[in-house]
């Protein structure tokens, strides 16, 4: 049985999910600012710097990027960033790569990736991309290591590009004096920011439409307090929309209010 306030309002499915398909991801000028640049970082083979505070939509925006990509001609290699060494790294790397290898040689993890990749781009003829999401996470020791995994033919071949995304601290990890030689390979970065309380229009009534209601729901005033609730972060946002409804339809009134969104607020931390 759903619950009472997506039978209230009629949804055909849960809204203001993550669960999007890459043609129901709205492409806000961020978005597409994203994509511009991870496609930049792509073509030269470079290394790409995605920045946003908690719940900006980077992994949103990344996901969009790589839905942009021939399976045919590109191999994405996605991995999550953990606070472990530069062989925790190296191991997520190989699993990627479906390497099945315990070792735990620095060394021989290099070569097996190293090889792997070059037997993707020569060999099978795909373009490999390795995306780093959290990588905030990372320690000083692993930017100081990772850049030596892009260098092939003394470092003239650029096979293997790399696009970093984290919180905002990131870019102080990456200016710091052992983070250089992977620093000097950024070719293009971009900050997420909150979205404006225009973009918050577009945003909550195309997630409407996807959900099966195709009508506005949401008054001005209560946009308005989602979008200053929320700061413009999209996961927040989500959170607050939501428990909007939830209390709406609790009144059992058809437009969620004010008054709604900041009983929402009050459920969250």
């Amino acid at each position: 049985m759903k619950p009472h306030y997506l039978a209230f309002f009629g949804f055909t499915r849960e809204p203001f999910g993550a669960d999007l398909t890459i043609d129901q991801i709205l492409e806000t000028p961020e978005v597409l600012a994203v994509c511009d640049r991870f496609h930049y970082t792509v073509r030269l083979g470079a290394i790409g710097l995605v920045t946003g505070e908690v719940g900006s939509g980077k992994s949103t925006a990344l996901r969009r990027a790589l839905g942009g990509l021939h399976l045919s001609e590109f191999r994405p290699l996605c991995i999550t960033a953990s606070s472990g060494s530069i062989l925790e790294l190296y191991r997520q790397l190989a699993s990627a790569l479906e390497v099945d290898t315990a070792s735990s040689s620095r060394a021989f993890l290099l070569r097996t990736i190293r090889r792997q990749i070059l037997d993707l781009t020569l060999g099978k003829k795909l373009k490999p991309i390795l995306v780093i999401d959290e990588a905030s996470l990372l320690r000083l020791e692993v930017f100081h290591e990772l850049h030596t995994i892009t260098q092939f033919e003394g470092d003239s071949k650029p096979y293997l590009p790399i696009l970093l995304a984290g919180q905002s601290n990131l870019v102080d990890l990456l200016l710091h004096r052992t983070s250089l030689p992977l620093a000097s390979r950024i070719v293009a970065r971009y900050h997420l920011q909150g979205i404006t309380h225009q973009q918050m229009e577009l945003y909550l009534n195309h997630h409407l439409k996807i959900a099966g209601i195709p009508h506005p729901l949401f008054s001005e005033a209560a946009i308005t307090a989602i979008h200053q609730g929320s700061g413009g972060f999209l996961r927040k946002a989500n959170h607050l929309a939501r428990g909007a409804m939830i209390a709406a339809a609790s009144e059992k009134l058809q437009q969620v209010a004010a008054e709604h969104v900041r009983m929402a607020a009050t459920e969250l931390i």
